[in-house]
């Protein structure tokens, strides 16, 4: 970790408003993808993690990288699925958190994850299972620079915001209809998909990273009151120019 550590007042202070902000956010016709994202974020500022990944199953029981904190982490997040081995599958097929101090230790377990995430600078990992009752439809994964585990307080705020999370994709007054369940969870996973062209329309027109169109376009979201998933849409279809999200994008920048 590096810079001043916030005292305890503080720290409780920014978990507090994690938590509020989560709960603000899960209201009728709340932005999914948006709601994952801030998880994704929160995990990286007010734990011990450099950095954060999250995955959902489909209809179909695969999964489907969501969110994530760098493109890095995408990167290793998708890896996983390409070689079928790693913390957020295991802990999505047991339902039990994965926990592990030196991914060192771990090569005979993932030989092939183990040794690319090393390469990229991590030593551990902690994956955490998105659940209700009995049903584990994704995970949340948190990957650090320096061995060892999260202690307790951290591990059990990871659980709670991953709950939360969880809680907000399945909107509990439709639980009983496992049809409703799959929709919701087929159009967060939808949503990903156009926000990643989406990404790639603005990174193209403004000649920017991948992450710095994330930005823009949650940023330009926000301004307007809409949905992220629906200003990608827009964009993806010619509705909404690129050069107005990256103009508003600038003009922010520059008033700061």
């Amino acid at each position: 970790m590096t810079g001043t550590a916030p005292s305890s007042a503080q720290r409780e202070s920014r978990l507090l408003q994690a938590f509020v902000q989560m709960a603000d956010t899960l209201v009728d016709d709340y932005d999914v993808v948006d709601v994952l994202q801030q998880l994704v974020e929160h995990c990286t500022e007010l734990l011990d993690a450099t950095a954060a990944g999250l995955m959902l199953s489909d209809q179909h029981g695969g999964l489907r990288v969501m969110a994530y904190s760098t493109e890095q982490t995408q990167l290793l997040e998708l890896f996983q699925l390409q070689a079928n081995e790693g913390p957020c599958l295991d802990c999505v097929r047991t339902g039990e958190p994965v926990l592990v101090a030196d991914l060192s230790t771990e090569t005979h377990r993932w030989p092939r994850f183990a040794p690319l995430a090393a390469a990229e600078g991590f030593v551990s990992v902690h994956a955490v299972p998105m659940r209700l009752r009995r049903d584990t439809i994704g995970a949340l994964n948190l990957f650090g620079r320096e061995t060892g585990l999260l202690d307790d307080q951290d591990l059990q705020v990871v659980r709670a915001l991953a709950d939360t999370a969880t809680i907000g994709i399945l909107q509990e007054r439709a639980l009983h209809r496992s049809e409703v369940l799959t929709e919701q969870l087929q159009t967060a996973l939808n949503s990903r998909i156009v926000i990643e062209q989406a990404k790639g329309v603005l990174a193209f027109a403004g000649n920017i990273e991948m992450n710095q169109a994330f930005q823009a376009l949650r940023t330009y979201g926000r301004n307007h009151s809409s949905r992220l998933v629906d200003i990608a849409r827009q964009l993806v279809n010619g509705e909404l120019p690129p050069d107005e999200i990256l103009t508003r994008q600038s003009n922010n920048a520059s008033e700061v």
